[in-house]
């Protein structure tokens, strides 16, 4: 990982560039992800910052890579696994026994998240932080619909509980997302209005617990306000035992 300081008229797509990297999302979510809280940054780099740029080969151009073709790929990889971290839960490594339909499997797929896109990506706990494409603070989960099922705690610790797609609050309860961009006023902008437009979606079907579908990274909630809210860290750190997870629905 290198570490490089914001210059006045940076981009992320011209230090993508730079830096030999396939696609600027790379770089925005690698730095988001591996950053503190306070340097995270959602729009264009800010100049005085240190932007984390990652050296991993899956992310960079090869010489004989045109960027014609660089621009083609699509990327469905998992930023957090550049963490090396590879013994975090994920989706592909568990199976619920509950079994969806295949007309709705087919449909899900059709839509671009069937079960293919939740395969290496991991699941939601209580202590991720999630954001709003239009507010400013980035609050934690607070699970309300089970108090059953944690991912990688034996001990059944609160931050770890599994989020479902029933879990639509969050801590701060009140104005969790700080400020609402669509919401511009004389003195700056109003408060987050936070009010959920249904369950979040995107969730994995495969693996319910009490009857309700996990959440994992793709997983996204539309607020009637207008914002889109989706995972910023899915806050595990190490493995859980295929015991526990067969024990989500039961």
């Amino acid at each position: 990982m290198k570490n490089y300081i914001i210059q006045k008229g940076d981009t992320f797509g011209l230090l993508a560039k730079k830096f030999g990297l396939k696609d600027e999302a790379i770089l925005k979510t690698y730095h988001n992800l591996h950053c503190p809280k306070e340097d995270i940054m959602h729009e264009q780099p800010v100049p005085g910052k240190t932007v984390l740029i990652p050296e991993y080969p899956q992310f960079i151009i090869e010489e004989n890579q045109s960027q014609e073709e660089v621009e083609n790929i699509e990327e469905e990889e998992n930023i957090d696994s550049m963490a090396g971290e590879d013994n975090w839960q994920t989706a592909k490594d568990e199976q619920s026994s509950e079994k969806e339909g295949h007309d709705q499997k087919e449909d899900n797929q059709n839509n671009g998240w069937g079960s293919d896109a939740h395969d290496g990506k991991y699941f939601i706990i209580q202590k991720a932080t999630v954001q709003c494409n239009q507010g400013f603070t980035f609050p934690k989960f607070k699970v309300t619909s089970h108090e059953k099922h944690y991912w990688n705690d034996a001990e059944g610790h609160p931050d770890y509980l599994a989020v479902t797609e029933d879990d639509l609050q969050f801590d701060p309860a009140a104005q969790p997302f700080g400020q609402c961009k669509l919401k511009p006023s004389s003195t700056g902008y109003l408060p987050c209005a936070y009010a959920p437009a249904g369950k979040w979606q995107k969730t994995y079907e495969n693996v319910k617990v009490m009857g309700k579908s996990c959440l994992t990274e793709i997983s996204e909630l539309i607020c009637s306000t207008g914002g889109k809210i989706t995972i910023l860290k899915h806050g595990q750190q190490s493995e859980i035992g295929k015991s526990q997870a067969s024990n989500a629905d039961t």
